[in-house]
């Protein structure tokens, strides 16, 4: 990586639990392709005051993660498609003050789902109902799957995301029986939801498929389970990586090849 200079660009992540797979994914790939960039994590009490932080400094990028990603909605100039469709923002590109938002969380979760060749006929239930969950449920949307409830104790909110698609909404868990399940909201994650299980374990039993957003640790108490049974998985470890990468591209203006997807990814997760 070059030595900080006056001409670096910077861009940053903000986050309720920052961590360093992001970090080390973006700075990796500076490294590797040349590029004068620099990425810090950050967590913030304000993020009226971050996001001003973003424009007046002239931060080039900035991913946003959970709590922020409705929060920011407000304080943004422009939104792409891909955010304005589901009210959430993952990613903010700042153009000579201009900050444009979108979503590559969406992205990555449609890529995924068509690259693991997940069965539209099976039933899907989805547990949560935040700004990572919007993005979810509108990908599985708009792969064509029909049959789909978002299990969510915010009735208001767990309810408006199911009517916007057509879906169901439930506030407890629903009898076994879904075959896809997925999991969006901090349960498995490190810290005080560690060893926290999603779902139960006679969900998991009758699942075909489990898919749990939760990046780190990439091997959620969910994921453990669900190899233990031989079932197919995707990780957050590998929506985190895709929407990295869309994230990436946006900020720099270069493209990533896969090969490069997979070094920096394996990089981030290398040492934490």
């Amino acid at each position: 990586m070059p030595i900080l200079n006056k001409d670096m660009s910077l861009c940053i992540s903000l986050s309720g639990r920052p961590s360093n797979i992001g970090t080390r994914f973006h700075n990796y790939l500076y490294d590797a392709l040349g590029l004068n960039f620099v990425y810090k994590a950050f967590t913030t009490d304000d993020i009226t005051a971050a996001i001003a932080g973003v424009r007046g400094l002239g931060i080039r990028g900035c991913s946003v993660s959970m709590p922020f990603k409705e929060a920011v909605i407000p304080l943004i100039d422009e939104m792409e498609p891909s955010a304005a469709a589901i009210e959430s923002v993952n990613t903010i590109v700042n153009s000579d003050g201009v900050l444009t938002a979108s979503n590559t969380d969406y992205e990555a979760v449609a890529t995924l789902l068509e690259s693991h060749a997940v069965d539209h006929a099976l039933p899907v239930l989805v547990r949560g109902s935040g700004g990572m969950a919007k993005a979810v449920v509108a990908a599985f949307h708009g792969a064509g799957f029909e049959d789909l409830t978002v299990l969510a104790r915010n009735a208001e909110k767990g309810s408006a995301l199911a009517d916007a698609y057509g879906y169901r909404h439930v506030t407890r868990d629903p009898a076994p029986g879904h075959g896809i399940l997925v999991n969006v909201t901090p349960l498995g994650m490190n810290g005080s939801d560690a060893d926290a299980l999603a779902f139960s374990a006679a969900h998991v039993a009758e699942a075909a498929v489990v898919f749990d957003v939760v990046a780190f640790p990439s091997e959620t108490p969910l994921i453990h389970a669900a190899r233990k049974q031989d079932l197919p998985v995707i990780t957050g470890a590998e929506v985190i990586a895709l929407q990295a990468a869309r994230q990436f591209e946006r900020y720099t203006g270069v493209s990533l090849t896969a090969e490069h997807v997979a070094e920096a990814s394996a990089f981030s997760r290398a040492t934490q």
